[in-house]
């Protein structure tokens, strides 16, 4: 049976096809940051209690609320615990370190990178993903929806794909153009394509699709003075907008 893809539409026609990650790797990316945040809130909780006295002090009557004790020792090991996915899912542009390793990584329906909000809201419906307990209600999600979507996946409008060499390449090209030019991340997918693909393409195709593209993603560019320029001032113009404000 062939597992549902989603595709990475390009201006060059040569699109990346990503395959849809089933329940097996999602649970093995979930066993996987499952231990790495335990661990780690873990040794932050036994680290803070060391630093303050030991578990005497732990045991003894509870601290005032408004104590180091209290947001170092209590709270700050239940943030990294709960944080986790969403911290890193939004830093690491749809990823975790177990997702990493299980070869898989969130994107939208359209397969572009997602947004914050969408990864903000797809961690909060992991309290309904997980009840009654062990996440029983996303697995099973996952195993009857057609694209092996949890309820937070639905809510969100995201897919967990493979995350193969190819697939990488493009979505380099959409980190270094968001965290760039500003370009919304299918314009910049395809202004990173083409620039990929410039060399192999015919002089006049790439010249009229240069020209088409910019008109569409840059508003201070006129169709009177993209009509002037060479091929070479076009294909400038496109990398100035994938690298415009990096120094920032």
């Amino acid at each position: 049976m062939t597992r549902p893809s989603v595709t990475l539409q390009s201006v060059t026609g040569v699109d990346v096809e990503l395959r849809i990650a089933g329940p097996g790797s999602r649970s093995y990316a979930f066993v996987i940051d499952w231990h790495i945040r335990l661990i780690l809130a873990l040794a932050w909780f036994f680290g803070a209690l060391m630093l303050f006295g030991g578990l005497r002090r732990l045991l003894d009557d509870a601290p005032d609320p408004g104590s180091y004790f209290f947001f170092l020792v209590k709270l700050a090991p239940l943030a990294i615990y709960f944080l986790y996915h969403p911290v890193l899912e939004v830093a690491m542009h749809g990823r975790t370190p177990g997702k990493r390793m299980a070869g898989i990584r969130i994107v939208s329906r359209s397969g572009d990178i997602p947004g914050v909000g969408a990864l903000l809201v797809r961690n909060v419906f992991r309290l309904v993903d997980s009840l009654p307990f062990v996440y029983l209600v996303g697995l099973a999600s996952t195993i009857f929806t057609q694209h092996n979507v949890r309820i937070g996946d639905i809510a969100a409008g995201t897919l967990l794909v493979h995350d193969t060499s190819e697939s990488e390449k493009s979505f380099e090209g959409l980190r270094a153009a968001t965290n760039g030019g500003g370009l919304d991340p299918q314009s910049a997918d395809l202004a990173q394509e083409l620039l990929d693909r410039w060399d192999e393409l015919d002089g006049g195709n790439r010249t009229r699709i240069a020209r088409s593209l910019i008109a569409r993603i840059d508003p201070a560019a006129s169709s009177e003075s993209l009509a002037l320029r060479s091929a070479e001032e076009l294909r400038a113009h496109l990398v100035d907008l994938l690298t415009r404000g990096k120094a920032a």
